[in-house]
């Protein structure tokens, strides 16, 4: 063979080698390590965790075994991996916060809700339990197929029976190739409940279904508070979401005060980790209502929350903790598993219920006939005791003197090849009385037993009748006590409670300074000292705006952009700051023109250096994006002029071609974006003589032009008062002194 292939040189594409190669690997990781069957709801290495203990006989009623010996049974026999990797499988089998309804009991240190590792598997033990035991319930009974092991030395089961729900009561989550699985844990009962409703009508709703088991249930507790129509859209099509937020309580102090109280958090989240995340954000100063926290957890968790003042609500200082911290999670739903066909896909909460009870009806049916199978070889056996009962001396006179007894016993009592081998094989001890009144006793219990057999597997109607039966005392058996009641709590939406800035960040006197060169930094106080202020070299001040750390500041640009940074986040102290480009996408090319702050009911006049403006309101201006906001729209190579307070009656505008034009305030449309209108009239439509300046003013205060003296009233302006979009007349000396 190896002369014959010696030198051979095959070409092939790199890549058609490249894919053949990667889709086997794709194939090998999804079906065997990243997805669950939905009949058992196992992954392969758990399932052979399982098989491989249930072959070390560690029943719920046996000893334990040291983890080490179960390890090395798996790893050995049938899942040929890493040690680590599978003893990290069998630890969290056993961890009661990480799996509802644990398949391994633990004897040791198997980690904690606080993300601390298990000891090694040479100190601890385990056996199973009797969710475990569940699923393994017939499988010397021909239940499910088996295939070989990886070495061909042994066989393992390609499933396992399964009496018990193990996909939706404990859920799976795995990443597989160009696909993943989410699936949270439920409440057996209510699994079994729902799956009753199908055996009685197999088209049964999917809101019919949630009617039963309404939510996931998970094992550290929690409260959901998704919308019902958002769960039901989830289970309806197999992908969605829910989020769980921290069950809390207040605890009254002395005084008048309060204290916030944490019973349960959200799952998968570390204990310890969370109490990290909250420390950090009170050293940020990022959670100005919240004083300190502590952790007086035992076996149960207990974290207090101490306000920073008794007068803040405590519905106020768990959302500002519920925004900001893991105390709320979101756990994804995707039900993608590896159906009986052994494709994967998605499947939504009837389908993957349904699975599961025609895997039962398939295990019922091939153990009914099984135990059928064992049962009649039992009585035919049975049989041929009672016929030679009749004559023992006969019996023993063939066995005695014929030189082949089993051909002669089978002639004489007219027995067949089976029971003439029982008669020989039979005890002397056997021969008495009382053993005959056994032996029909048996016969008897046998045949009845072989008519209920016949009878089962001859009417599904009755299959699914015992189906039923055995869900529910699996729903009887797992759905109540201390493992089977609900832990999670299904509320309602939390209502919306406005929360301002000043909730999330401690408000303090700030000033934004920006230089020419495009330089931001935020300095702590008011009216601070521009002069004495120190720029990069060749830079200088260009504005300087006072304002709060719970401000939102809008930077509008000149391509008519408008980019909004907290004042929080703006980088502080005496130094350069950093460039403004690094904060928001900003195009080389273009310029920061305005920065103010965002007033809840504020307004803004907004035009282009062609002549076209229009008034945009505040809240408008901001844009959550780094790419900002497209508020003014411009064509070619028009640019923002100017973005002033919209805060008065009348508008004067001076153009280019040096004439001042003034009208009312409003005559301008109020726009979140657009082209605007135009303001004033210009010869060239303003390509060359466009619009210079702007200013809006009250008729009470008078118009108070830069670098004017006085202010100038109604009546000194009534020259140059029309209507918008008009040419105006020749401005003014003092117009144009400073224009």
């Amino acid at each position: 063979m190896s002369d014959t292939f010696e030198g051979h040189i095959e070409d092939t594409r790199l890549t058609d080698a490249l894919s053949e190669r990667y889709l086997a690997y794709a194939l090998s990781t999804i079906m065997s390590r990243s997805l669950p069957d939905v009949r058992d709801g196992l992954k392969p290495v758990h399932r052979r965790l399982v098989y491989a203990m249930h072959q070390l006989r560690l029943d719920p009623t046996s000893g334990f075994k040291k983890c080490a010996r179960v390890v090395g049974d798996v790893i050995g026999k049938y899942h040929p991996h890493g040690d680590a990797s599978v003893y990290e499988a069998l630890v969290r089998l056993a961890q009661d916060f990480a799996v509802r309804f644990p398949l391994v009991e633990g004897q040791g240190n198997f980690g904690s809700v606080d993300g601390d590792n298990a000891a090694a598997m040479r100190y601890t033990e385990s056996r199973l339990t009797k969710v475990a035991q569940a699923l393994l319930e017939g499988i010397n009974d021909d239940a499910v197929d088996f295939r070989p092991t990886y070495d061909g030395e042994d066989a393992e089961p390609v499933v396992l029976p399964a009496a018990f729900p193990n996909l939706l009561a404990n859920g799976a989550a795995g990443i597989a190739v160009g696909m993943a699985t989410s699936i949270p844990p439920h409440n057996a009962g209510e699994i079994c409940a729902a799956a009753a409703l199908l055996i009685r009508d197999r088209n049964t709703s999917i809101p019919d279904l949630l009617r039963h088991m309404p939510g996931p249930d998970f094992p550290t507790g929690g409260i959901i508070v998704e919308d019902a129509d958002a769960i039901l859209r989830a289970y309806e099509t197999g992908r969605g979401g829910f989020r769980i937020r921290a069950r809390w309580t207040t605890e009254p102090g002395r005084f008048g005060t309060w204290q916030v109280v944490v019973t349960e958090i959200p799952y998968q989240v570390q204990k310890a980790r969370l109490i990290e995340q909250i420390a950090d954000l009170l050293v940020q100063k990022k959670l100005p209502l919240l004083a300190d926290i502590r952790d007086e957890s035992s076996t149960d968790i207990r974290l207090i929350l101490e306000p920073r003042s008794r007068a803040v609500e405590p519905e106020v200082l768990m959302e500002t903790l519920f925004k900001a911290t893991q105390l709320e999670s979101r756990f994804s739903l995707n039900m993608n598993v590896i159906g009986p066909d052994r494709t994967p896909g998605v499947l939504n909460l009837r389908d993957v219920l349904l699975a599961w009870l025609d895997h039962r009806k398939i295990v019922l049916e091939r153990r009914s006939v099984h135990r059928l199978t064992a049962v009649e070889r039992r009585l035919e056996i049975l049989e041929g005791f009672l016929a030679v009962y009749l004559n023992l001396d006969e019996v023993i006179r063939i066995i005695r003197e014929e030189d082949d007894a089993k051909a002669s016993l089978m002639q004489t009592f007219a027995l067949s090849d089976v029971q003439a081998e029982a008669v020989l094989n039979m005890r002397l001890r056997s021969l008495r009385k009382l053993e005959e009144l056994e032996i029909r006793k048996e016969h008897t219990v046998l045949s009845v037993e072989r008519d209920e057999l016949r009878a089962l597997l001859s009417d599904e109607a009755l299959r699914w009748k015992r189906i039923a039966s055995e869900v529910k005392e699996i729903g009887k058996a797992f759905g109540g006590g201390p493992l089977g009641t609900r832990r999670s709590t299904l509320g309602a939406p939390p209502p919306q409670i406005d929360l301002s800035a000043a909730t999330l960040v401690e408000r303090e006197p700030l000033t934004m300074v920006l230089s020419e060169k495009g330089w931001v930094r935020a300095m702590k106080g008011h009216g601070i000292d521009t002069a004495g202020l120190k720029f990069k070299e060749s830079d200088s001040l260009r504005m300087a705006l006072p304002c709060q750390s719970t401000d939102r500041l809008c930077f509008f640009a000149t391509d008519g952009r408008a980019f909004t940074i907290n004042a929080a986040d703006l980088p502080r102290g005496r130094g350069d700051g950093q460039p403004v480009r690094l904060l928001m996408d900003l195009a080389n090319e273009e310029d920061i023109l305005s920065v103010f702050v965002i007033e809840p009911e504020g307004k803004r006049l907004v035009a282009s250096d062609v002549g076209r403006g229009m008034i945009v309101a505040d809240s408008d201006f901001a844009a959550e994006k780094r790419s900002g906001k497209q508020v003014l729209n411009l064509k070619g190579d028009e640019s923002a002029k100017l973005c002033i307070p919209a805060e008065g009656d009348y508008v004067a505008v001076l153009g280019g071609d040096r004439r001042l034009l003034i009208f009312p305030l409003e005559q301008l449309p109020v726009m979140a974006r657009g082209l605007g209108v135009a303001l004033q009239k210009y010869p060239d439509g303003g390509k060359k003589l466009g619009l210079k300046q702007a200013v809006v003013f009250t008729q009470a205060q008078g118009l108070i032009w830069p670098g004017a003296v006085r202010p100038r009233s109604m009546a000194d302006l009534e020259a140059w008062v029309g209507k918008r979009a008009a040419s105006g007349k020749a401005a003014p000396p003092w117009a144009l002194r400073k224009a």
